[in-house]
């Protein structure tokens, strides 16, 4: 049997608001630990929740640039469940009401795939629990477990899939994408390694052509997205292992280990209805078209990280390239402009991933008309000038014809004396390239740039070195 895997993601995005959703603590999940607190986030008897409207905006433009659906009229819930890093025993959130709704995010590229976007909501974060003396900080085998509030409250978005995505390739693409969406939006920093966006990943399989959807597993502790890419591909061999042996998939949250490529359970699967779910009591319905034009904000947004990979492909780069170009607007601004001035779309895309990005030149600040003119002239100056050239091309007033000037030889009347008193001088190493030996054509190119102190075309002298080495 022919299986396919069923994908969806749970993404979760700190928002870089200077308060946090529900009081006016400051956002602060690094500073030390218990610092960022007051009545409202450690859940003091009598303190009520002030919603946060800079978030609830920001919500709305990630909505809009999903090409979500905003909701007339959306509720914060209650959400109860009782774990030390949640004092209130409830989490304020949002259910069956949320800000944003029936979305999609396409991925460009060979597949086209296209994956829905069930709801973007709002909700408040927990605070970080700490486990002392366990292994790699885990609950199991810790002596203890310490709680750090700076993080509860903190504005979270929640981005919840449809299951449409496929293969591992496909998830690790559309997560790369969105976070890139959501940094260039500037409403997070989405950075992993400092927990401002973390997202879990629910799997399972079903036979290929089928429409039926099976037990899931939930997989979390996903810190990268190669090691997300990784954990559902051992997650899709498992299920499929299992079914083969005539087992059944078990619902259950799996916490994936990067070191060992497994994923040993958790806890069992929570359903919505474990939560209780209610309308939260203390805050009002939300109604952003009262509040905000879309319009406006719609109009206000940049172009989709999306969209503008969409551009680059269909110019003819490969998939590589074109998302190492993508992942900063102004490289493809860059490449564009190189584009638009004469140089060939291949060519321009790898001298901006390799030569622009070796001397650590910031493409945004590079005047392009003027590189280009250096560009087109590659050939003709030396390498020294040219690398000059790049390294220069950002600074305030940089002007090719500085770096022109230096236009190697490449005058065949000039080269050929050249040329011939080298093989002269060297019957030997002549005798031996005509032998079979072709690796000696470096050394003949060698020494001729020496003669001209730098300055011959490297393309001309190879072409003249075979063509009289032929003779």
């Amino acid at each position: 049997m022919t299986w396919e895997a069923v994908i969806g993601l749970e993404i979760h995005v700190h928002l870089k608001t200077r308060s946090k959703m529900f009081c006016r603590c400051a956002v602060g999940a690094l500073d030390d630990p218990n610092t960022r607190t007051c009545p409202v986030c450690l859940a003091h008897p009598g303190a009520l929740p002030v919603p946060n409207r800079q978030a609830i905006e920001w919500t709305i433009r990630l909505g809009l640039a999903l090409d979500c659906e905003i909701a007339e009229h959306a509720l914060f819930h209650r959400k109860n469940y009782f774990y030390p890093d949640n004092p209130k025993g409830y989490q304020i959130s949002q259910y069956d009401e949320p800000l944003c709704f029936g979305g999609r995010l396409r991925l460009p590229g060979p597949d086209g795939a296209e994956v829905g976007i069930t709801r973007a909501h709002l909700e408040e974060d927990a605070a970080k629990t700490l486990h002392v003396g366990g292994a790699e900080g885990r609950i199991h085998g810790a002596s203890a477990s310490l709680v750090d509030f700076n993080r509860a409250g903190t504005p979270l978005v929640e981005i919840v899939t449809e299951p449409h995505i496929r293969t591992p390739e496909q998830a690790r693409r559309f997560l790369q994408l969105l976070r890139q969406t959501v940094v260039e939006l500037g409403i997070s920093d989405a950075e992993m390694e400092k927990g401002s966006l973390r997202f879990d990943v629910n799997v399972s399989v079903r036979p290929e052509g089928s429409d039926e959807l099976r037990t899931r597993t939930e997989l979390k502790n996903m810190n990268s997205f190669a090691f997300a890419a990784r954990g559902i591909e051992r997650e899709i061999e498992r299920q499929i292992g299992i079914y083969e042996e005539g087992g059944e998939v078990v619902q259950e949250t799996l916490h994936f280990d990067p070191a060992r490529e497994n994923a040993p359970p958790l806890r069992s699967k929570e359903e919505a209805q474990d939560y209780r779910y209610f309308p939260e009591p203390d805050l009002v319905p939300i109604e952003p078209l009262r509040e905000w034009s879309l319009d406006e904000l719609r109009a206000d947004l940049p172009e989709s990280p999306a969209a503008r990979l969409e551009r680059v492909l269909a110019a003819g780069l490969d998939l590589r390239d074109a998302e190492a170009l993508n992942s900063e607007p102004a490289r493809v601004d860059l490449y564009e402009a190189l584009s638009e001035a004469g140089t060939e779309a291949r060519p321009a895309a790898a001298f901006v991933l390799n030569d622009v990005a070796r001397h650590d030149v910031d493409p945004a600040r590079v005047d392009a008309a003027e590189l280009a003119k250096v560009l087109r002239e590659r050939d003709q100056i030396p390498r020294e000038a040219f690398d000059a050239a790049v390294a220069a091309s950002a600074s305030d007033g940089f002007s090719a014809e500085e770096y022109l000037r230096e236009r190697t030889v490449a005058d065949t009347s000039e080269l050929d004396p050249v040329i011939d008193r080298i093989l002269s001088e060297n019957e030997q190493q002549v005798e031996a390239y005509r032998g079979g030996k072709e690796g000696l054509l470096g050394f003949f190119v060698g020494q001729v740039m020496r003669e001209t102190q730098g300055k011959a075309n490297p393309k001309v002298v190879n072409d003249r070195l075979r063509e009289k080495l032929r003779a």
